[in-house]
């Protein structure tokens, strides 16, 4: 019998070894078993010990590592019984005074409410704190003896608005399509010091705004390109490898760590994959993200194929900058491209940030020697930016609209296509190949950003329908698009991106 695996695949890692001094996790598996008399599954009692990691000594002064906390599992793997015992535990054990559950459904978050004051009701200890319980629509709560109170809400713009909590439990967040609800939930817990925000879900879709957020900043995606972990988010996910067939049993055991511990089963799961759209297994059994379910830009396998940590601009080339605003106008992103020594071509982010001013300043710095920036003239919130900045002395205004769009973009693709590995039997693409370091906010939109057709089979990016924000991508591409444009006669001869005060900005 294959049994799920225990350890999630993706997790931040603890700041020092988990024992019963650094984390409260062994203190729930205590209470779950001895006083609640539940017998946990092991992914659940390893949930617990990283989830619940302190920082300072228990016999002075502590508070808990993370201020919000992401479980990725698969759906039937135990969430709702994990949750049931930490909103226990918080109560009882930890003699919080609030705690504030929702869900995609009043009715989940009732569930899990319900089952709390089941077992409040049934074991004797326990039953001497109930002061009441208020089934009333609207304000349903536990109350405890003190005050102490378990409450839930649907999940609205008003969820947990107005109270203090010291545990805001947010359960299937992928459904959250903005930040109203987490917003309100998360700002009841601001007056607490050590208040905490932990969210269930299973994998989301291009949609899931508030978990891919999360999940970008938990590994360290989102505070810049390259940037470090937010050590204040903890990331715990169960789930298959990108790429993973949906009959691997090894892939299947690291998304589903209650298999063969309980109700689910080999057959189940099998038998769901038989009649579940590939994309809906994938996303329910196998917890994968949207890159593995949104079709990607490029030919399978070529970002990657294209990835080369120690690829950079050879010294004597020209070099095109390029800029672009994500489509919420809230980052502008700057990257770099120019040739190789071996006659192919790098591009890569050089910087990122939010806002626009600190672009203007950017330029300003490094615009002591000649510099072209490319752009794309119309359609794209950064035109008016761009514009601006090539009124500074020493920019050169390189413009990309029309054919030069189209055909650029083209190249460009042709250029990472070329990166793909070649299937036996078929002929290598050859010409010229485009190479990108490591970085993270441009992998992202390598893989998922989505395309939309302009007419007669002409393809580019769409910046609505992409999941991630494309700036990153499209400043590359325009950037790329400048500099191989087929009318360009003269050579353009720059120094060095990392010459002359033009280091790389990791803000």
């Amino acid at each position: 019998m294959i049994k799920g695996v225990t350890e999630a695949r993706l997790f931040t890692p603890p700041l020092r070894e988990l024992t019963k001094e650094t984390s409260l996790g062994f203190a729930a598996i205590e209470y779950a078993n001895d006083v609640l008399g539940k017998t946990l599954y092991p992914w659940q009692e390893w949930a617990l010990i990283h989830l619940l990691e302190i920082e300072g000594d228990l016999s002075t002064e502590w508070r808990f590592r993370f201020r919000v906390a992401l479980i990725e599992v698969s759906r039937q793997n135990g969430k709702t019984v994990l949750s049931e015992v930490i909103a226990s535990f918080f109560l009882n054990v930890l003699g919080v005074d609030s705690i504030f559950g929702t869900s995609l459904s009043l009715d989940k978050a009732e569930e899990v409410w319900e089952e709390v004051i089941k077992d409040q009701e049934s074991i004797p200890t326990l039953a001497a704190d109930i002061d009441r319980v208020c089934r009333t629509n609207g304000n349903k709560r536990l109350i405890l003896t003190g005050l102490r109170q378990y409450k839930v809400g649907a999940p609205t713009r008003r969820a947990g608005r107005g109270d203090s909590n010291d545990l805001v439990m947010l359960d299937e967040i992928r459904e959250h399509r903005d930040w109203e609800t987490f917003s309100a939930a998360a700002a009841s817990t601001v007056a607490k010091p050590n208040g905490m925000i932990i969210c269930f879900t299973n994998a989301g879709d291009p949609d899931s705004v508030v978990l891919r957020q999360l999940r970008a900043t938990a590994l360290g995606k989102d505070a810049d390109f390259g940037g470090e972990i937010d050590g204040s988010v903890g990331l715990f996910e169960w789930s298959a490898p990108e790429g993973a067939a949906t009959d691997d049993w090894n892939a299947l055991a690291q998304a589903n760590p209650a298999l063969g511990y309980g109700r689910l089963t080999e057959r189940a799961l099998m038998s769901t994959r038989a009649t579940y759209p590939e994309s809906k297994f994938r996303s329910e059994c196998m917890c994968q993200q949207v890159e593995t379910l949104l079709p990607s830009p490029f030919p399978d396998g070529a970002w990657e194929g294209s990835l080369d940590d120690t690829s950079f601009i050879a010294a004597e080339s020209s070099i095109v900058y390029g800029i672009d605003m994500s489509a919420d106008r809230r980052w502008v992103s700057i990257a770099a491209c120019g040739m190789r020594e071996d006659g192919n071509y790098h591009i890569e982010v050089v910087a990122r940030r939010i806002g626009s001013e600190w672009a203007i300043d950017w330029f300003k710095a490094r615009a002591v020697q000649p510099m072209t920036l490319a752009f794309q003239v119309r359609g794209a919130p950064v035109s008016g930016l761009a514009e601006q900045i090539c009124t500074i002395k020493g920019i050169e205004r390189a413009g990309i609209e029309g054919n030069d769009l189209t055909t650029g973009w083209g190249r460009f693709y042709d250029a990472i296509a070329a990166g793909a590995p070649v299937k036996e039997g078929e002929p290598n693409r050859g010409g010229v190949r485009i190479f990108h370091l490591s970085q993270p906010v441009l992998d992202a939109p390598g893989k998922t950003c989505q395309m939309r057709n302009i007419g007669a089979g002409i393809l580019l990016p769409d910046r609505m329908k992409s999941p991630d924000d494309i700036a990153p991508l499209m400043a590359c591409f325009v950037a790329f698009a400048e500099l191989t444009k087929i009318e360009k006669t003269e050579s353009k001869i720059y120094e060095s991106a990392y010459q002359n005060g033009a280091e790389l900005t990791f803000i």
